[in-house]
């Protein structure tokens, strides 16, 4: 099914992203302190799925973002990839679990805001981030506050995202610059046999999927596209800067939370945590609350990379007719999808609230965050599947690599995506209950899947068969005159 044309009324996004803005964007999205404590909470074996994920995964998903916004360029990203490689469906469905993995992410990084935020008011405050009443309305209000940023433009809004960058940089280099002191001067009590595989490996599966979760992010841009200067110059040396950067501080900061607490680290307070230790041990316990603040400003920055960057995908879905009009409208001041921005605020704030009936806020986070590992990676299958249909089916490539470089990087990255997809239906060590854990992993998942359906084949359908109509009849009319 085609989508109606919509070239003519095709609105004008403001080009403001370059080269550095572009760099401190790739690290913001895909460099995400609030994954790391979960998974050293499973112990030194994660520091080998680190690099297992940086080369199977990370490297050909460069390879990926690369040779696709080079073939296809454009607002867009993976929505645009898949509907130009493999038909219209598939775009609409690799971009919507794009956007909807981010309306379920978005909350968690509310919910890690707030255990790390608890710290800048002093000691004695931390309990704050297990109060439901308190996370739930600090969320919303740091949610709104997002929307609204986003909503004025990427000119205000990425000066939050590079805040949120620059806020990581010192945030990593703080906590592992820590844990290099602790190490030389007080050695560490992790041995070799912490790097083993377990004797029951069950909650170390999960960590793999969350692995690779927290690898995604070079696509990101991509989904701006109209809004980069000189993109096919600019995003292919800011992607290498910003992979490169991203893999190290990862496996950096996760071996500076072994060495500091251990596999005893809290999933929404662990780096903090970590750091609050290790400044008492060398005496400069004082800190920790401007790390703390520091920490907060830089997963700001993260929520609102991804609330900017996925927005963008309801609003191309909008223009294509398979989502609600509306969506397509852009703020005739700020020149931004504001509606786009709103209706993931609103959703997003749904989930924070309807979370909190239950679950505490520790495994809250957890579940929300094995969900949208799932409908976060989606997209990646088809992108990698992208990579092998061009290496297979093309005699002489038509992009930026070879065949060989498309076919292995695709492959390894096609396999690798399957294998974190079915590793996060194994439950994390946070969650009390595996019926109702399977329940909402499954049930969510076909969920979200069927309402991409719906939207598709009954929505878009009607919405196309009422265009072709309206101009049958003005066909019609011109005729009759």
């Amino acid at each position: 099914m085609s989508a109606t044309p919509q070239s003519a009324a095709q609105p004008h996004l403001i080009r403001a992203l370059g080269r550095r803005d572009l760099v401190l964007l790739f690290v913001v999205a895909v460099f995400n302190l609030n994954v790391v404590p979960s998974i050293a909470a499973n112990g030194g074996v994660t520091v080998w799925l680190w690099i297992i994920s940086l080369l199977l995964f990370f490297w050909p998903q460069g390879i990926a973002v690369i040779e696709l916004a080079h073939r296809y360029p454009g607002e867009g990203g993976v929505y645009l990839w898949a509907k130009e490689v493999f038909g219209d469906f598939h775009g609409f469905l690799s971009g919507w679990c794009y956007w909807t993995n981010n309306m379920l992410y978005v909350p968690t990084v509310m919910l890690y805001f707030v255990g790390v935020s608890v710290y800048v008011l002093g000691p004695g405050h931390q309990g704050l981030a297990d109060n439901k009443l308190f996370a739930s309305t600090t969320s919303l209000a740091l949610l709104a506050l997002l929307t609204l940023f986003n909503i004025l433009g990427l000119g205000v809004g990425k000066w939050i995202n590079n805040l949120g960058a620059i806020g990581t940089f010192v945030a990593a280099a703080v906590l592992i610059g820590l844990g290099i002191v602790i190490w030389t001067h007080f050695g560490t009590t992790l041995t070799a046999a912490d790097f083993a595989i377990p004797a029951n490996p069950k909650f170390v599966l999960n960590s793999f999927g969350v692995i690779c979760f927290g690898l995604v992010g070079l696509e990101l841009a991509s989904v701006m596209g109209d809004e980069i200067k000189d993109p096919r110059r600019t995003l292919p040396g800011a992607v290498a800067w910003g992979g490169v950067i991203s893999g190290a501080l990862y496996v950096g900061a996760t071996l500076t939370l072994l060495i500091a607490v251990g596999k005893s680290v809290n999933v929404l307070q662990g780096i903090v945590q970590a750091v609050t230790h290790m400044a008492g041990r060398v005496g400069v316990g004082w800190i920790t609350i401007p790390f703390a603040l520091l920490l907060s400003l830089s997963i700001a920055g993260i929520g609102s990379a991804w609330m900017g960057g996925s927005a963008r995908i309801p609003f191309v879905a909008g223009l294509d007719s398979y989502m609600p009009s509306w969506l397509g409208n852009v703020h005739p001041r700020y020149r931004t999808p504001y509606a786009a921005l709103i209706l993931q605020g609103i959703v997003s704030a749904v989930l924070v609230i309807l979370n909190f009936t239950g679950a505490g806020v520790q495994e809250t986070f957890q579940k929300l965050l094995s969900l949208a590992v799932v409908l976060q990676l989606v997209p990646f299958v088809y992108m990698f599947g992208a990579l092998v249909k061009f290496a297979v089916t093309e005699s002489t490539p038509q992009g930026q690599y070879g065949r060989a470089t498309m076919l292995v990087a695709g492959v390894s990255g096609f396999l690798t995506t399957i294998l974190g997809i079915a590793m996060v239906f194994f439950p994390a060590q946070q969650i009390s209950s595996l019926l109702w854990y399977e329940i909402w992993m499954v049930g969510g998942t076909l969920f979200f899947i069927g309402l991409a359906a719906f939207f598709f084949f009954v929505y878009g359908r009607r919405k196309v068969t009422q265009a072709t109509g309206v101009e049958a009849t003005d066909l019609g009319n011109a005729r009759s005159e």
